[in-house]
């Protein structure tokens, strides 16, 4: 069976864009050899680089199997009359290419139709491909797209060559004006020609490789190396790990090289954050630190070519960087002429959001609702400074009139910690209070991610927790919640940072309160003026809020998704209780006892449903009755006896301890499904014991809702036994 190659030849591709792309072409194929028939025989490999996109699918099939179908034509009282085929059956015959004779007489719960037994006979796959590929090139996403022949062919650059190979045969393929061949290009700088591609698969590597063009694993292990021989030329330094950055340096470079440069000590007088910003952000340069891990006045560049010998590339680099120093500097001792305390009226000119209003209004609506917060989470027993947050809440957006942050706006938060740090807050602040607040401003946009820290002091979160709420309130209220894949205020990434903060912090935090009091700052607001009254605010913040802590037990932490959903059932409201409780069913999902009772819960929903369904009502409560079992009554003493117990565990949040008393249960329910018959004839025995079963579910949901659990085996049939 032939490989296949496929690359796309371009203009640069944006660094940022290539790896989503890639992604999205892999997939693309693969669900097209797979609808196909064409499916190869191991996954689909990749190459990608700063001017292609290639995937490669070994050993697929060279032409889709046949088919061997029966199509189904007309009546047969409409295709036959007295014996004798009717022209509906010879169109029918000629349809389906085969001759009257061979038509077949076929019972159907429609009645009797003719069928034909015929043969598809499968298309090449240099056919199928052909024809398919251009469509599925056109149809890749890109945050951005450009025409430069026709406005309908777009690509994210112009497309300047197309290798579409089977084995050694080319596919004759075009898209964009650009037929396919077998010829490829070499690197832009070091081997600018064409490569012709001897056959699809290794050679296709081998051909690239010669021509300076590396895989992606092959890019990562030279640039680290480089980096590494760049750095050991300074005694005792090393160069700062940055995954972010390395992922960007990979797509930027097809044979890729490191050179270290220098810039003048006196800069590190500016924040490390503030150098490692520029370099990162701007110039996508490496930090180089020392021993100690204190910032080193080098830094490495990762260059798209082979070296320089001569040093004119690292003289270049230096310059741009001293300038941009230069201007980092300027922009701190500028801001520094106008404190904090005083900009934070300025904000009444800096937007937030068009209906929303001012950041004033914001830090207004913050400070109020941090004030409540603060007060809950004491009232929980945890200490924090409501004076910190306060101060903290009014000067936290104060550096967006910054001159800094203007220009390296990724700084927001992190200069307003800084500029706090070493400007005078308030004449009679102690230098702890105002490092506390410089802490809470600095960390106020943690985490921006899940792989990101949660805010250091709870001040911090706090005022974190309140800011995401404050935007995700006002968002929902206009009617702007995230909708499929677009969200284009980040509110996923917001409420997720909450969750996060939450959780980690282990606040007592109601995240319906919080979000009820985030909408009630905003009441008699202008921007409450332009609230969509149709938008069920409640109801739509609660159902994110459970997506979005679903998603943190589920991604972040690990849970299995029959667990997160056991666990939220009863209860999506309080974070570190949905991790509390989810910990320790985790911890007895290996137990037989709990594989019972989940097995057993999912039978007494059922059995509820099935009554429901029929109009039959549970009784208020259960009695024991004269006629009633020995399993049934031994069961309902064991709720009346241990369900005082399980509470009181709830309550202190003993689940462990709760889950191992409703264990007890096994023996006792297993005993009442055995031999006690829930739907029997008599109405009043009926109703007793349906109570008694939603009771028990009822006890039982109280630390995880057990119906949601996957159990092994099969389920019985309750509808048949009961």
């Amino acid at each position: 069976m032939p490989d296949f190659l496929l690359e796309i030849g371009c203009e640069e591709i944006p660094a940022r864009m290539i790896d989503a792309a890639s992604l999205e072409l892999r997939e693309r194929l693969h669900k097209l050899l797979d609808r196909e028939r064409l499916l190869p025989a191991a996954a689909l490999a990749y190459l990608d680089t700063p001017r292609r996109l290639a995937v490669l699918a070994a050993n697929i099939p060279v032409a889709q199997p046949d088919v061997v179908e029966q199509v189904t034509g007309p009546s047969f009282s409409v295709a036959f009359k007295d014996s004798q085929p009717t022209p509906a059956a010879h169109a029918f015959a000629k349809k389906a290419g085969v001759d009257v004779s061979q038509l077949q007489r076929t019972t159907t719960p429609k009645g009797e139709y003719l069928s034909a037994v015929v043969t598809r006979k499968g298309r090449s796959a240099a056919e199928i491909l052909a024809e398919a590929l251009p469509k599925e090139i056109a149809s890749i996403y890109w945050p951005k797209n450009m025409y430069w022949r026709k406005p309908s062919e777009r690509f994210v650059r112009p497309v300047r060559w197309l290798v579409a190979m089977l084995d050694d045969e080319v596919i004759p393929l075009e898209f964009a004006g650009v037929r396919a061949g077998n010829q490829s290009r070499g690197h832009r700088i070091l081997a600018d020609r064409s490569v012709a591609i001897p056959r699809a698969g290794i050679s296709y590597i081998e051909a690239l490789e010669k021509a300076r063009v590396l895989s992606r694993e092959q890019r990562e292990k030279q640039i680290r190396k480089t980096l590494d021989a760049a750095t050991r030329t300074i005694p005792g330094a090393r160069w700062r790990e940055d995954k972010s950055l390395l992922d960007t340096v990979i797509n930027l470079t097809e044979w890729p090289a490191a050179i270290l440069g220098s810039f003048d000590p006196d800069f590190l007088e500016l924040p490390e954050e503030v150098l490692v910003t520029v370099m990162r952000d701007h110039q996508k340069y490496f930090a180089v630190e020392d021993s100690r891990g204190s910032l080193s006045p080098h830094f490495l560049a990762v260059l798209n070519t082979d070296g320089d010998p001569d040093g004119i590339i690292r003289h270049g680099h230096e310059r741009v960087l001293r300038a941009r120093f230069n201007d980092a500097r300027f922009f701190w001792q500028t801001d520094q002429k106008h404190p904090l305390r005083e900009r934070t009226t300025w904000l009444k000119t800096v937007t937030f959001q068009k209906d929303l209003g001012s950041y004033w209004d914001k830090v207004l609506r913050v400070q109020r609702v941090c004030s409540w917060l603060c007060e809950k989470i004491r009232q929980g027993g945890i200490a924090v400074r409501p004076g910190v947050v306060h101060k903290a809440a009014l000067l936290a957006k104060a550096d967006l009139t910054t001159e800094l942050v203007k220009e390296f706006t990724e700084l927001q938060g992190i200069v307003g910690g800084l500029y706090a740090r070493v400007q005078e807050l308030d004449p009679d602040m102690k230098a702890d209070a105002r490092e506390a607040v410089a802490i809470a401003i600095y960390d106020h946009y943690k985490p921006q991610s899940m792989e990101d820290s949660v805010p250091r002091t709870v001040e911090g979160a706090v005022l974190s927790i309140t800011d995401k709420a404050d935007s995700i309130a006002g968002m929902f209220a206009l009617g702007l919640q995230p909708t499929g894949s677009k969200d284009p205020f980040a509110l996923r990434r917001q409420a997720n940072g909450i969750v996060k903060t939450i959780a980690e912090h282990k606040l007592p935090v109601s995240l319906s309160q919080l979000f009820k009091d985030a909408r009630e700052a905003y009441r008699g607001s202008a921007a409450e003026k332009k609230f969509v009254v149709a938008v069920d605010f409640d109801g739509t913040v609660s159902h994110f809020l459970r997506e979005r802590l679903e998603f943190y037990l589920r991604d972040a932490l690990g849970f299995n998704y029959d667990v997160v959903s056991a666990v939220l059932a009863p209860d999506s409201d309080d974070v570190v209780d949905a991790v509390a409780r989810a910990q320790a069913l985790k911890g007895v999902l290996h137990m037989p006892e709990f594989q019972a009772i989940a097995a057993a819960c999912k039978r007494m929903r059922n059995i509820l449903k099935q009554a429901k369904g029929a109009g039959i009502e549970p009784a208020v409560e259960f009695q024991a009755l004269p006629d009633s079992a020995d399993e049934e009554t031994r069961l309902a003493a064991y709720v009346s006896t241990y369900a005082p117990i399980v509470e009181a565990h709830r309550q202190k949040r003993e689940y462990q301890q709760a889950l191992s008393v409703l264990a007890m249960a096994r023996e006792l329910v297993d005993a009442f499904f055995d031999k006690v018959m829930v739907m029997v004839a008599d109405e009043r025995i009926r109703a007793n014991r349906l109570a008694l079963l939603q009771t028990l579910l009822k006890e039982f949901s109280t630390v995880a809702d057990f119906a949601e659990m996957v159990t092994e085996g099969k389920e019985s049939n309750e509808s048949s036994k009961q």
